[in-house]
C-alpha cells in the first residue's frame, strides 16, 4: 500500500465501483467454485462485499482486487476467501421448526421400529451450526428414551469462517430463544460472567457433531458413510436449475434407500430426474 491515509484509502474503496465486464467475470468465477448465481441486480451487494474484502486483502480499490483474484495464478486461498465474502449465512436454531416436528413425528419413530442402531445424520449446509446442534438436541433425547440407538452427525459448509463458528459453538444469548427449555437446561452452558450476553453448547453435543469443509459443486462428495437423514435446506435457492438438480442427484448418492432429504420451504424439485419420493411439504424418501 502507498502513503495515502487510511481515509483516504477507505474513501476509495466507497465510492470504488466495477462495471458490468467485471461483474461478468467475478460471477463466473464464483459459479465455477460455488455454484452460486449471481444476478446482475446483486452488483451493488457483491461491490459491498468485495469493499471489505479488498480492506482485509490490502488492495486500494476493488478493481485491484479483482484483479488479483482474476489473475491465473492467483492463490487459491484466497478464492476461499472471497467465496467466504460472498456467501449467505443466514441460520437459527429450530428454523422451520415443521421439519422437526416430521423428524420426531414420523422419521425417527420408523427408524426405532425397524431397530436400527445407528442414525446417521448430515447437515450439508450448516453455517455457524445451529442447524445440525438443533439436530443433535433432537436426536440425543430421541436415543436416549431408545435402549440401544445411537446417532451421528455430519456438519459441512463452504464457508470456512462459519466452520470456525460452528466448532467453538459459542453464540449470542438471544440466539438460543427458539430452543425449547427443557433442551436448553440440557445441552446449553451459560457464561459464568453474567455481563458477557453469550452461551455454549453443551461439550457432550459438540463432541456428537464432526465439522468439515465441503462444496457441493464437488463431482462427488467425500463421506464415509451412507446417510440416513440429511438436511440441505435453503442452498439450491442460490443456483440454477441445472446446477439444483446434479446437487439433488449428488445428495441422493449418499442417502441410503429408505432415508429421508429435507430442502427448505422454498424449494422445489419439480421437474427434476431423481430417485426421491415426496412424503410431506420439501421432505423427500429415499426408494
Amino acid at each position: 500500500m502507498n502513503d495515502m491515509t487510511h481515509a483516504g484509502f477507505d474513501a476509495l474503496l466507497e465510492t470504488d465501483r466495477i462495471g458490468a465486464n467485471l461483474f461478468k467475470a467475478l460471477a463466473a468465477l464464483i459459479y465455477a467454485e460455488s455454484g452460486i448465481n449471481l444476478k446482475s441486480s446483486k452488483q451493488t451487494m457483491l461491490e459491498g462485499r468485495l469493499r471489505r474484502r479488498a480492506r482485509s486483502a490490502g488492495c486500494e480499490t476493488i478493481r485491484e482486487y479483482c484483479d488479483l483474484v482474476l489473475s491465473p495464478g492467483v492463490n487459491h486461498a484466497e478464492i476461499e476467501n472471497l467465496i467466504n465474502a460472498v456467501t449467505t449465512n443466514k441460520t437459527d436454531f429450530f428454523r422451520e421448526p415443521q421439519h422437526f416436528d416430521i423428524l420426531l413425528g414420523t422419521v425417527l419413530p420408523e427408524f426405532g421400529q425397524n431397530q436400527q442402531r445407528m442414525v446417521n445424520c448430515w447437515s450439508a449446509a450448516c453455517s455457524t451450526g445451529a442447524e445440525p446442534y438443533t439436530l443433535a438436541m433432537l436426536l440425543g433425547e430421541f436415543v436416549g428414551s431408545h435402549r440401544g440407538m445411537d446417532y451421528k452427525i455430519v456438519a459441512t459448509d463452504l464457508d470456512t469462517e462459519v466452520l470456525s463458528t460452528a466448532i467453538k459453538g459459542i453464540y449470542p444469548r438471544e440466539m438460543i430463544e427458539p430452543v425449547p427449555a427443557h433442551l436448553r437446561k440440557r445441552y446449553v452452558l451459560e457464561a459464568k460472567d453474567s455481563s458477557r450476553n453469550e452461551v455454549r453448547i453443551a461439550p457432550e453435543l459438540r463432541r456428537k457433531v464432526a465439522f468439515g469443509r465441503l462444496n457441493l459443486m464437488d463431482a462427488r462428495y467425500a463421506l464415509d458413510t451412507m446417510m440416513d437423514i440429511i438436511f440441505c435446506r435453503n442452498v439450491l435457492i442460490y443456483f440454477d436449475k441445472p446446477t439444483q438438480e446434479a446437487v439433488v442427484n449428488r445428495l441422493c448418492e449418499r442417502l441410503r434407500p429408505g432415508g429421508y432429504l429435507f430442502l427448505g420451504h422454498s424449494e422445489s424439485i419439480t421437474g427434476f430426474a431423481h430417485c426421491l419420493t415426496q412424503v410431506a411439504g420439501t421432505v423427500f424418501r429415499r426408494a
